[in-house]
């Protein structure tokens, strides 16, 4: 005769059972039994998946209101999933921070405006303007360059430990791009110092006969990888993303960047 495991343990017991897994696995065993998924939803479990400085994260949140509503009217378990879907603005409205759903490790976005770009205060070969589809409050729209050179940086000590993470540029075209046809971009990612780490070359904008490498994401944005790297416990200073192309012989122009997310490996 079996024995049913939710006859003899409290839910409390099942739920700190829960919190000893992963994300994923507590979202699978709702549908085990009505017990399972009463354990599942308990504040226990989703508190022990928030990062453990989640809240001075969110006291860093470019609007007040929003920082007090996430940590005064939500439980853990609704703040958990707000975050995984609703990245929260903050750093003076450069950045953003959210969560992997599948573990619960930190995701961030550096935007335009954090990154250093050359010329980008020059009217003549960049412009800022606000889009409806960003997060953000202003993208950086490039009107002319022959010297392209976009590089961002996030100390690794604010991601989680022992976690590969991936970078990707968040763009997409106007209506009147031009050069990125012809000239393939490089794109690279490098850990520290000790870290030189490896440059693709791709074309952001390919003929049809050559490969793709760009896709498109949920939010109508485009974005490419950069790189990736593994951050251990956070103790290698900085990680350094960029995209380059230096051909002075190759105007390029149309390109609209949002920014540079920085996520987990296979996270989406």
């Amino acid at each position: 005769m079996r024995t049913d495991i939710t006859n003899i343990l409290p839910e409390e017991c099942i739920s700190y059972i829960l919190s000893l897994t992963s994300p994923t696995d507590v979202c699978r065993s709702k549908l085990v039994s009505p017990v399972f998924r009463s354990a599942a939803d308990s504040d226990t479990i989703w508190g022990k998946f928030l990062p453990s400085d989640c809240y001075d994260i969110i006291s860093n949140a470019s609007s007040s209101s929003s920082s007090k509503l996430l940590t005064s009217s939500m439980s853990k378990t609704q703040l958990y999933f707000h975050l995984c879907k609703n990245p929260i603005i903050i750093d003076n409205g450069t950045m953003s921070f959210g969560l992997d759903k599948a573990t619960g490790k930190k995701c961030y976005m550096l935007g335009a405006r954090r990154l250093s770009i050359a010329w980008a205060n020059t009217p003549r070969y960049w412009r800022w303007k606000r889009v409806p589809e960003s997060r953000f409050s202003e993208v950086a729209e490039l009107k002319e360059v022959w010297w392209l050179d976009v590089k961002g940086t996030i100390e690794t000590k604010i991601l989680s430990p022992n976690t590969t993470y991936v970078a990707y540029l968040v763009y997409k075209f106007s209506s009147s791009r031009y050069g990125f046809e012809k000239k393939p971009v490089d794109l690279h990612v490098e850990l520290g110092e000790s870290d030189a780490g490896r440059t693709f070359r791709i074309f952001l904008d390919p003929s049809a006969n050559i490969p793709q490498f760009s896709r498109e994401r949920e939010d109508g944005w485009m974005e490419v990888k950069l790189g990736e790297f593994f951050n251990e416990h956070g103790d290698d200073g900085k990680a350094t993303c960029s995209l380059r192309e230096v051909d002075n012989y190759t105007l390029k122009k149309g390109l609209i960047i949002e920014g540079i997310d920085i996520r987990p490996k296979d996270s989406r």
